[in-house]
């Protein structure tokens, strides 16, 4: 029984080790793709709050309406 391994084995360890730092690489690479895509973060944002930005426009819509109509019949 032979305690050191072959340079055989130590070379297959080494390439699986290589694939498996290869696949990790890039596996993280297509996450941080898809965490950076500004145009899908953009567009799950505003469907998931949709009804705030609605109230938030409606809201300011009447302020500023309001703020308007004050300018010309007050004396």
């Amino acid at each position: 029984m032979n305690s050191i391994p072959s340079s055989y084995e130590l070379e297959t360890r080494a390439a699986d080790e290589r694939r498996r730092l290869d696949s990790s690489f890039h596996e993280l690479k297509n996450r941080m793709k898809e965490k950076l895509d500004l145009r899908r973060n953009a567009e799950d944002f505003a469907r998931q709050h949709t009804a705030e930005a609605s109230t938030v426009a409606a809201v300011l819509g009447l302020i500023l309406g309001y703020n308007a109509a004050g300018m010309f019949t007050r004396h």
